[in-house]
């Protein structure tokens, strides 16, 4: 029988590459040229797509043509920034992180520019400098949700875990059922096995306003943690393409897949149900 005990060690495991992308819609730039991981901006290409709907064929186009402007002017902050958010979505961290490592040179004091090389950072696993880049771009007398997120999330990877939701409350404070802030809040239940809280924050953030593909994918997640492959297949293919949709559904099994989470877990509902 599959004990709880085991469910969690797996989700534990298994959780790290999820909050890794969670935490990456946290990390935000300045309100004039916003830079995240669910969107690129108005001059590159397939702007008006989210990069996180873009097929791969698509993301490799906005990174070849992104790389391209990006040798012509390294030190341009607004086509650096986009190209390592590019990089990132593509797998391409090393090289993300090698673009923003630059560019945190060459703009020591900005705050857009240290909140994204600490989320590349974060991407790359160098936590403990991911967080001093977060914190250095933080202004305490004039705080930013964002960075607060971003911040948490990287402590809940350093196992700091009441920091992190202290963290995730105060953005929420200042920027009400961000999506984004709950969906890192779910995370941090998922994190230390409690899916029932981690589910109820997840579903919150999934229902919020503005809310994308990917907090929707990591409801998907919490849930077939549960058992509940069903329900977690139909959020998997939620407002993707077929393609999309079952490359996403193929993930999501590979991922529970691991130890045979996905049939260990599924045995267990069966025997709570007898």
């Amino acid at each position: 029988m599959f004990t709880e005990q085991r469910t969690n060690a797996t989700a534990n495991k298994i959780t790290m590459t999820a909050l890794a992308l969670v935490m990456a819609v946290a990390v935000a730039g300045c309100a004039k040229d916003r830079i995240t991981t669910g969107s690129v901006s108005r001059s590159t290409p397939k702007a008006a797509s989210s990069v996180s709907n873009m097929s791969e064929p698509q993301l490799r186009d906005a990174a070849a043509s992104l790389g391209r402007a990006y040798t012509q002017n390294t030190k341009d902050k607004a086509t650096a920034l986009r190209y390592a958010s590019v990089l990132q979505m593509t797998g391409r961290v090393d090289q993300s992180l090698a673009v923003m490592r630059k560019l945190a040179i060459d703009h020591p004091t900005d705050r857009q520019v240290l909140a994204a090389y600490g989320k590349a950072l974060a991407a790359a696993g160098e936590l403990q400098p991911a967080l001093d880049a977060v914190r250095r771009a933080q202004t305490p007398e004039y705080p930013d949700w964002r960075l607060q997120s971003a911040e948490g999330a990287i402590l809940d990877q350093l196992g700091e875990k009441e920091a992190a939701r202290a963290l995730y409350r105060q953005a929420l404070s200042l920027q009400p059922n961000e999506p984004s802030v709950l969906s890192n809040l779910g995370m941090s239940y998922l994190l230390e096995g409690n899916l029932k809280s981690a589910e109820q924050h997840m579903r919150q953030a999934a229902q919020a306003p503005g809310s994308d593909s990917r907090v929707r994918q990591n409801l998907a997640l919490v849930v077939g943690l549960q058992g509940r492959f069903g329900e977690a297949e139909q959020l998997a293919r939620q407002e993707l393409s077929p393609e999309q949709a079952e490359a996403n559904v193929a993930y999501l099994r590979s991922m529970l897949s691991q130890q045979n989470a996905w049939s260990q877990i599924s045995d267990d509902q069966k025997e709570k149900r007898r």
